[in-house]
């Protein structure tokens, strides 16, 4: 413990006893409100903190009297929950000896870490208290499907991304295992929010919402499952039009963010290209949206997510961009640049997240940035003309409208492409 000034100690003894006060006031007003004696409270908190603080004081370096004073505390809360009335031990909680014991902890933390971290802890615990209901009732909103989901994304992020090598295994690519497993944790995290918000934010009366969020998580799914509305629908309803376009709009963004979060060189490169085509997408979209005075209600555009974070999708996403990678070295060191654009234009018939992530992670080695720019660029316009046939495979003749304002932003792609390549 760093010795402190006499008055530093008096403030952090003040904060002890306030802070101890705050969570006793919110524990009276949970496990009180039935005149329940319950041990803790506005009076017991502070005693406790102040006792935890005075016995860490009188020896710090092995802390044996604090300890003690914890085995106390353990006995007393023991012998007092044994002695307690039949009808209060009918439902016992371990949130009261849990809530004192955390007043009497709180005193040695006030005095050795700063003091943001014992008004975290307490703020915590206040929060913990008043939510009591609502969390239970979480067990009859959240499905178990969704806890594996959160698990799946927690072992994704905070279990194998550490693990992984930072060095080079191979000299087919220049990506290292920890970059390609940083992509993939990028993507099913940008993929996790989407499907989150698709699964539990209200849709109604929200416009192009739906169709916004699908296409943040995947924008050729979204196209192919509003084609198929659109053939059922046996007409062109402006909305469903209107959403595709609009998913299509999004996956620019989507590509900036991801561009961005690895080189912000190339981001820089190819910003306004990007703005330029989501500002217009979305343009489209609105033109369409506006066509009609009909629309669909509850949410008719939204697409039914999945979940994301399947580990064994995960290893193949994975192995997609190691895969790419090498392709396009190959690509690069027999072709030039003109070998990288021809592999563009076919990734983008399938999924270019791949692609991208391994030209923004430096795949690439010393090409030009405005030549990354391109190949991405062409990229994502062959992936709008891969969704424009499938919009017209999967909706018939009412996906003509949608699938040629897709095949006109495919055309700009191409064309701001050509720019980059020929005036950069």
């Amino acid at each position: 413990m760093t010795p402190l000034s006499p008055l530093e100690l008096a403030g952090r003894l003040a904060l002890i006893v306030g802070l101890a006060v705050f969570m006793g006031l919110a524990f009276e007003e949970v496990y009180k409100r039935a005149e329940r004696s319950s041990p803790g409270g506005v009076r017991t908190f502070p005693m406790l903190a102040i006792c935890g603080a005075t016995l860490y004081l009188i020896e710090p370096a092995h802390a044996l009297a604090f300890v003690a004073g914890l085995f106390g505390l353990a006995a007393w809360l023991y012998g007092f929950i044994r002695t307690a009335p039949a009808h209060e031990r009918e439902a016992p909680s371990f949130m009261i000896p849990a809530s004192n014991l955390l007043a009497y902890v709180l005193g040695p933390v006030a005095l050795i870490e700063p003091p943001w971290v014992a008004i975290a802890l307490t703020v915590a615990a206040v929060l913990l208290l008043g939510a009591r209901e609502r969390l239970h009732r979480l067990i009859h909103v959240v499905p178990p499907d969704e806890l594996s989901t959160a698990a799946q994304f927690l072992i994704l992020t905070a279990i194998i991304l550490p693990l992984v090598p930072h060095v080079r295994v191979t000299s087919l690519t220049p990506l290292t295992p920890y970059g390609i497993w940083l992509a993939v944790v990028a993507i099913c995290t940008l993929s996790y929010a989407s499907y989150l918000m698709q699964r539990y934010m209200p849709m109604r009366n929200i416009a192009l919402l739906p169709a916004i969020l699908g296409g943040a998580y995947s924008s050729t799914a979204t196209t192919i499952v509003l084609a198929k509305r659109l053939r059922e629908a046996k007409t062109a309803p402006a909305d469903v039009s209107a959403g595709i376009v609009a998913a299509t709009s999004v996956m620019y963004l989507r590509i900036g963010v991801v561009v961005a979060i690895f080189n912000p060189r190339i981001a820089l490169q190819i910003a306004p290209a990007l703005l330029a085509l989501w500002v217009i997408g979305a343009l489209f979209a609105l033109y369409e949206w506006r066509r009609d005075s009909k629309r669909a209600r509850n949410g008719g555009l939204a697409a039914a997510p999945r979940n994301p974070l399947q580990i064994p999708t995960a290893l193949l996403f994975a192995a997609l961009i190691f895969v790419i990678s090498v392709i396009t070295v190959w690509m690069r060191d027999n072709f030039g640049e003109t070998g990288i654009f021809a592999l563009s234009a076919v990734v983008g018939l399938t999924d270019i997240d791949p692609f991208v992530l391994n030209i923004a992670q430096g795949g690439v080695a010393g090409a030009r940035v405005a030549d990354l720019a391109a190949a991405i660029l062409i990229a994502a316009s062959s992936n709008d003309v891969f969704k424009a046939g499938s919009a017209i495979f999967f909706g018939g003749p009412p996906a003509r409208r949608p699938a040629m304002m897709l095949l006109a932003l495919a055309l700009l792609g191409i064309a701001a492409a050509a720019a980059y390549v020929l005036y950069s």
